[in-house]
């Protein structure tokens, strides 16, 4: 008997211009699937780097309008960076987790645990004393709007998600990961569902939104490889009203803090 395979496609949109504050995403995306040669459909999942929200967003602040306070400038000289630099960690961060040479892990503002409170200065202009990113105030209303863009430009219901690179806890290397939803569950719950000898899933939720951002990522690309958005096709969405929220552990249910 022959069977169809099941699959996923992913395509990662070529010649996106770069991004600067007050840009509007959504014409971007428009203009981009059209040079590509690619009309979106219902169903559809856009997946956009965290970096060209942020710059669209005039999330970019310039190093040489930041004072260090005295605990940023004592955190510089432990983990060798520019005090400058750790003030901005420390302003998006609700908790200092650990100190190393190299690198601050805190528990940022949104919720996630990660290196340097995901402040970047790659893929970026920099002038003579330096350019830092922040991440978008809000990802999950940021990609909120954009589907509600897209909704109104082309009247089709579509997913947006928002990814990052973050490292993991025992693992080295990173990962795409999700920090902005917006038309597809973030966290799906199968508990309860039937595994293949029908016994019900006890403890199983998986994090769909995290796999769509780690997938994308593959032909996104890490550094100049320019394309910050990939459209997935055939991947189930779940529920429509899902969050990268919900994919944060609360800190009571951290066995690691």
């Amino acid at each position: 008997m022959t069977v169809a395979p099941a699959a996923v496609t992913l395509s990662a949109l070529n010649g996106v211009p770069m991004v600067a504050p007050g840009d509007d995403l959504s014409a971007m995306l428009l203009s981009a699937c059209h040079a590509n040669g690619l009309s979106l459909r219902d169903g559809d999942i856009v997946v956009l780097a965290q970096k060209i929200i942020s710059k669209a967003e005039g999330r970019a602040v310039p190093l040489a309008g930041v004072s260090p306070s005295a605990e940023a400038i004592d955190l510089a000289a432990q983990c060798h960076k520019d005090p400058r630099l750790v003030e901005l960690i420390l302003s998006e961060s609700e908790k200092l987790m650990r100190v190393r040479p190299g690198v601050l892990i805190v528990r940022h503002r949104l919720g996630l645990v990660l290196a340097n409170a995901g402040i970047d200065q790659s893929n970026i202009a920099q002038d003579g004393d330096g350019v830092a990113l922040l991440l978008p105030l809000d990802p999950d209303r940021s990609a909120a709007a954009l589907r509600q863009a897209v909704r109104d430009a082309l009247g089709i219901d579509i997913a947006v998600v928002i990814i990052d690179s973050l490292g993991r806890a025992w693992r080295k290397g990173t990962c795409g990961v999700a920090i902005g939803v917006a038309g597809m569950s973030g966290l799906l719950d199968l508990r309860g569902e039937p595994d293949l000898h029908g016994r019900p899933l006890q403890t199983s939720e998986l994090g769909l939104a995290d796999e769509v951002a780690a997938a994308a990522s593959l032909i996104m690309g890490q550094a100049g490889e320019g394309r910050p958005i990939v459209v997935a096709r055939g991947i189930a969405r779940g529920r429509y009203e899902g969050s990268a929220a919900e994919l944060i552990r609360e800190p009571a249910l951290d066995l690691f803090p």
